[in-house]
């Protein structure tokens, strides 16, 4: 299996979702939510998940395709993300 493909594999296998369960870049009803592992997702609070939704829009709207999550945000999903 190539890298990329096995990369992509992985990335599935975190069950990775936006926190309303839509789609967050495609489609008319796309919401620009952040990506994450669900695990992630439940550690967060409300605020701090909005808070990287809010950094992920401004930079989808400034046309970057990735965009730093807030620090404090940053390092407690870390360790869901490996």
């Amino acid at each position: 299996m190539k890298k990329q493909h096995q990369s992509l594999v992985n990335w599935t296998n975190k069950k990775r979702r936006a926190k309303s369960g839509k789609p967050s870049t495609q489609g008319p009803k796309a919401t620009g939510e952040r990506y994450l592992p669900a695990r992630a997702i439940k550690a967060l609070s409300a605020q701090e998940y909005a808070k990287t939704t809010a950094a992920k829009r401004k930079g989808r709207a400034a046309g970057k395709q990735f965009v730093s999550q807030p620090k404090k945000v940053r390092d407690k999903v870390k360790t869901y993300r490996t």
